[in-house]
């Protein structure tokens, strides 16, 4: 009987399926069916220009990436939080860092209600170790390379380049690199631990509920704040001879505490060696979660004037323009901003630095005497990606390269290279105004033309959806993977 039951199976068995299918689509609605083929047509749209522009496998581009990683230790947010008796706080506060229990659930439910991505230094190692080793026996949780440095290394090598890595890790840790990643840094046992609470769009924790999905990073770490490897990343660099330097995971140093002068001598270093690279291998800073004013004056001090590209998302780009005309730093800013916000604000930075960088003598500052043109800018939000590229400079294929960064959003966070159009949505609105100025140009998202790009000024600017993924997998990492494939098509 199995066997024939096996065989009855196998007869009817597609037909079976193919009833099934048609009977799925006979009972969708015509706007179902409708959204469905909007986003198969966005998606190919988007692969058709991403494919546009490939990576030559015989001189595979060379990207040299720093500095420092982590082991990220990754849980459900909520879950983990309850399981632990850390209870909904009763006033969401902003913390600049994080001492105990009770100032963490007040900062995780501050970011944690509109869906903002925060990270914060946790100074009570004592607690921290306490809270990493509860994660370790939380059901669900994962381990994953982390840092920018390392996630962004390896999805450069994913997608075709060969890169120096400046970090320090353990031989456990670079067992799992890509062969395609050369390490530059020292070797030590224990590496710096990250907890990543997670969360999903529509999650409640207690009376809050999140707008979308992100999560919340604690840190304590001891090695990464102090760029350890950066010496041997230098003497590497020189034979190495990369086509594009990338310096990232500088937030490790916010609220870190140093004895005095010891952030300024890391930084200065850092300038030193940035400075001395070739004046034709173009930098990209990748910004991050920085609530420090200090270092954020730093970083405009001593790194910021020698990157020709910045990387950053919708938190990010505000905080960064609110210290360049003067303000203080924003620590929350809308999680889901409109188009025109987000140009508007890149226009300033993209004015303000390239002014900056003219006139190095207007800040006062001796360390911008090397101070190069902003070319490159790359915002990335939940729902759409842009950019800003100065016409003939040395960053090319800007459509494709921000075709290739909107759908790695969706292949991170929803874990799967495959696109799957049934578990992704488009939030980008049908229209959008080009800038909040009265009388602005609107544009229409076409499904069959999703990358808009047009010039302005000295600059071609690029906007494109987001397949924004419905199934999160893990948004951890996510900035660092767009903006790793956004700049592999443009070296």
């Amino acid at each position: 009987m199995e066997g024939g039951g096996g065989f009855l199976w196998m007869k009817y068995g597609s037909l079976v399926s193919l009833l099934v299918l048609v009977l799925a689509l006979w009972s969708r609605s015509p706007q179902d069916a409708g959204l469905d083929d909007r986003l198969d047509l966005v998606l190919s749209s988007l692969l058709r220009a991403e494919s546009k522009v490939g990576i030559n496998d015989v001189a595979r581009p060379k990207v040299a990436i720093g500095f420092g990683g982590c082991v990220d230790l990754i849980v459900d947010g909520v879950s983990y939080l309850n399981k632990i008796g850390i209870s909904q706080a009763d006033t969401p506060v902003h913390h600049d860092y994080l001492e105990n229990a009770e100032q963490l659930a007040q900062s995780f439910a501050y970011f944690f209600a509109p869906g903002a991505a925060a990270e914060r230094f946790m100074i009570n190692e004592t607690l921290f170790s306490e809270l990493v080793e509860s994660a370790r026996d939380s059901p669900g949780n994962r381990w994953a390379i982390g840092g920018n440095a390392p996630v962004m290394a390896g999805r450069m090598a994913t997608e075709g380049c060969d890169v120096l890595l400046g970090g320090s890790f353990s031989p456990e840790f670079t067992e799992v690199l890509s062969k395609h990643i050369t390490v530059a840094g020292e070797v030590i046992e224990e590496p710096d631990i990250h907890l990543i609470l997670e969360y999903s769009s529509g999650t409640s924790w207690g009376r809050f509920t999140s707008r979308r999905a992100n999560r919340y990073i604690i840190h304590s770490d001891d090695h990464n704040p102090y760029l350890t490897s950066m010496d041997e990343f230098a003497e590497k660099l020189q034979d190495f001879k990369p086509d594009l330097l990338i310096v990232g995971g500088l937030q490790m140093m916010d609220n870190f505490p140093y004895r005095s002068g010891e952030r300024d001598d890391v930084l200065s270093h850092l300038a030193d060696l940035l400075s001395s690279s070739s004046p034709h291998i173009g930098t990209h800073f990748e910004m991050a979660s920085f609530v420090e004013e200090s270092i954020m004056q730093d970083l405009l001090n001593y790194v910021i004037p020698h990157a020709d590209s910045l990387g950053m998302n919708e938190q990010e780009l505000p905080n960064l323009l609110s210290l360049l005309k003067g303000s203080n730093i924003t620590v929350l800013s809308d999680p889901n901003p409109r188009v025109a916000t987000v140009l508007d604000q890149m226009r300033e930075v993209y004015r303000i630095l390239n002014q900056r960088s003219k006139d190095p003598a207007a800040d006062g500052n001796s360390a911008r005497s090397t101070s190069k043109p902003l070319t490159r800018l790359h915002v990335h939000t939940l729902a759409f990606q842009a950019m800003i590229v100065t016409r003939d400079s040395q960053w090319k294929n800007t459509m494709s390269a921000i075709a290739k960064a909107s759908l790695t959003a969706n292949r991170h966070v929803c874990g799967s290279n495959d696109i799957d159009p049934s578990k992704a949505r488009l939030i980008m609105d049908d229209s959008f105004s080009v800038s909040r100025r009265e009388g602005s140009q609107r544009i229409l998202l076409q499904e069959t033309r999703p990358v808009n790009c047009w010039d302005e000024e000295d600059y071609e600017i690029c906007v494109a959806p987001v397949l924004v993924c419905t199934e999160v997998y893990q948004t951890a990492g996510g900035g660092d993977n767009i903006s790793a494939a956004g700049l592999v098509l443009q070296i």
